[in-house]
Parts: C-alpha cells; structure tokens; sequence
C-alpha cells in the first residue's frame, strides 16, 4: 500500500513546492479557476474571488496539475486602453486646432499651461462657444476605471476622494493610483477638472464631481477583466453614481458582463468608448457593446463623426432601442485637450475622449431625486439629442449628439 501511495505523495509535494511561485507567473497566464474549493486557492493564491471561481497567476506546472485533477481553468481576457505614450512631438511644431486631427491613440501635444480653459469639446456639449467655466456636478460620484489619475494634478486634487489600484501584483491597493501612462488624467479632466484652486487650469464637464480614480490597467494600457470586474463592484460600494470606462475589447468578459449586471441592478450607470476600429460596423468594442453600458462614438470640432470610431449594428436593430452591438451617442474626440500624468496638459483624440465628455455630462444633468436616477439620467441624455446623419438611429451615432 505505501509503495502505491508515493507516486501520489510526490505529485503533491512537487505542488506544494511549485504553488507558491503562482505569483511570479508570466503576466499572461492569468487564470479563472472553476472552484471555491479552499485547498485549491491556498494552493494557487487567490488574486480575486468571485461566486463561481477564483482568478490566479498560474504556472505551467499548475495548469497541468489543474488538469490532472480535473479542475477547470479559462484565460482571463485582455482590454486595453490608449497605446502609451510615443514620440512626444516639439511644441514648437504642434499643429493648431483647425489643423489635421490626431491619429487616435497617439499624444499629439504636451504644454505647461492649456490653450484654453473650457477646451473646444466642454464648449459644444454645453452649447456656448463663449463659455469660459463650467459648472455642476455637486454630491454625484464618479468612477474612472483607467490608468490611473495623478491625483496632485492642480486641476483634479481637490476632486479625487477616491484612489485605488487594481493592478498589482497580489491585492487591492488603497490610496495608490498613480498614472504612470496618462490616458486616465487625461479622461478625469474631461469629467471634472475644476480649473485649480489659481483658476488658471483647464475646466471638464462638470468641476464640482467627485472623482474615484481606480487604476485597473497597467502602465502599458494593458487591463485584465477580473480587476475591472472588482473595480466594478468596488465602485457601487464606494457609493459611484456613474462609471467611466475608456477601455475595450473586440470579444465580451463573462466576469466583466456578470459585475455590469450587478452595477446597473444598483442603480448606477455606465458609460464606456465604443472603440477606435471605424468604420466599419459592426467593430464596437466590449463592454461598450453591452446594452446595459452606454457606448460613445467619436466626432471632431464639425460634429462629424471620426472615420477610426468603431461603429454598431443599429441598423439591425429595433431603432431607439439600445440592444448588444448598438452605439448609443456621439460626443467630442478629436484633438481633445484635457489634464495630464505630470501635471501639465495633452491632447489626444479617440472614443476614449468621448465617453468622458458624456459621463461629465450625466454627472452635470443627474437626477438624484428619481426612483431610479441612472435609468432617468441616461433617458434625459437620449433627450438631449442632436441627430446626426445619417438620419436616426445610426451605425455610427445611435441617438446622436447630446448637448445642453
């Protein structure tokens, strides 16, 4: 008997002695284990839990041992947001506004001081080419799932009461978001920038919002689901009114479309870019693409919309019914100029600038006092809109343009 016992005995010393690297694992063997067996996360560490399972950095040796005993294990998928920064051009040479927009994705210029206070986006949404500060958005919390946000940015410090990462290596780290890649400062200026305690800033949509920063991506705007899935419920926890997510992919998470169900069952609301694969339809990004997310298209300073925005299958569906694959508005991103990770001011342009000018927006129009103030948020913002063509309910802009 003891002679048949030790191959066994030796396989699970052998994971004992290899577990405890899961940890060291390579950043793309992250796991969602189909167990909530105790042994099995002592064994492999436990990076999130969930009602069905577990995440974990799994080794190769793991994966087999998984598979030995019969345990099931998916790939927890990718998103991403912006590439990093590349190439940042000389000043000098920037192109102005009425100039050629920039590619999406790419940083198109870095200045001390902004060009303008209230950026020409802030002034279309509002409807007043002379705007020169905004208002709103007293009481309403909002969420940025991203990067990160610089929170001792003039412009943002005194909006952030909330920061968190996501994204290390073992567990949720409180009072730590630092945005080392800067798409996240950049999108919480477009929601909330209030213009610095000088009033010499830049202004968002709505500079009296409290801002959660949650880093869920890592420096390279590379972002797993299971911690935007946490993130998510995190949010509704912390008490978020709305969430922003400038993030994407081509594929739906199941642990992320699970947390979506939750936040919206809480009353919250989400607003996420639609991606930047235009223009062809169909090339909506996850979780934008979710019918209970409201997925924003890009347009530039004539409100047209970009060429590179992702579009949805609205023509295939039941017209002014948000159904999965559908956009649902368009807002301002191109050449968009908003708050940045050192402390200074860039431009960039892509859905990831839209879906911000839309969750600073709802943050302004929220209605507190309904039985269900996301649900009525997200009606009036569907109100608000200017249609763009083609006529109706588009590929390309779903209800259209909201403005005041």
């Amino acid at each position: 008997m003891i002679t048949k016992k030790t191959p066994y005995f030796v396989v699970i010393l052998l994971f004992f002695a290899f577990a405890q690297i899961s940890y060291a694992a390579s950043d793309d063997m992250r796991y969602f284990v189909k167990s909530n067996s105790g042994w099995w996360k002592k064994s492999f560490g436990v990076r999130h839990n969930f009602d069905n399972g577990f995440t974990s950095d799994l080794t190769d040796f793991q994966l087999r041992l998984a598979k030995i005993f019969g345990v099931e294990v998916e790939p927890v998928k990718k998103l991403n947001v912006l590439p990093e920064e590349k190439d940042l051009p000389n000043l000098s040479q920037v192109p102005s506004e009425s100039d050629q927009p920039a590619p999406s994705g790419k940083v198109q210029a870095q200045r001390a001081k902004p060009t303008e206070q209230t950026p020409w986006g802030i002034k279309t949404v509002y409807g007043n080419p002379l705007l020169t500060k905004t208002s709103g958005g007293l009481g309403v919390k909002v969420a940025i799932l991203d990067t990160g946000v610089l929170k001792t940015h003039p412009d943002l410090k005194n909006r952030i009461k909330g920061c968190k990462d996501f994204s290390g290596a073992v567990t949720v780290l409180d009072g730590k978001c630092d945005d080392k890649n800067g798409h996240g400062t950049h999108v919480a200026g477009i929601i909330g920038a209030d213009g610095g305690s000088d009033g010499l800033g830049v202004y968002g949509m709505a500079p009296e919002v409290n801002i959660l920063a949650y880093k869920v991506c890592s420096n390279n705007g590379t972002c797993w689901a299971d911690d935007i899935a946490i993130a998510l419920k995190t949010a509704v926890e912390d008490g978020a009114n709305i969430i922003n997510l400038s993030l994407g992919s081509d594929n739906p998470s199941q642990l992320i479309t699970d947390a979506t169900n939750f936040v919206v069952s809480k009353n919250v609301l989400i607003v996420a870019a639609a991606g930047n694969d235009g223009p062809y339809v169909g090339s909506i990004d996850y979780p934008g693409a979710d019918a209970n997310v409201v997925a924003v298209g890009a347009v530039d300073k004539e409100i047209q919309i970009s060429e590179w925005s992702s579009r949805g299958t609205n023509s295939t569906t039941k017209p002014y019914i948000v159904e999965e694959k559908d956009i649902e508005l368009a807002s301002p991103g191109v050449n968009i100029e908003s708050t940045w990770k050192d402390g200074k001011y860039a431009i960039l342009s892509g859905t990831s600038m839209a879906s911000p000018h839309v969750a600073g927006l709802a943050a302004k129009l929220w209605i507190k006092d309904a039985l269900n103030p996301a649900s009525a948020t997200r009606e009036l913002l569907q109100n608000l809109t200017a249609d763009l063509l083609p006529i109706g309910d588009d590929d390309s802009s779903g209800f259209g343009f909201p403005h005041l």
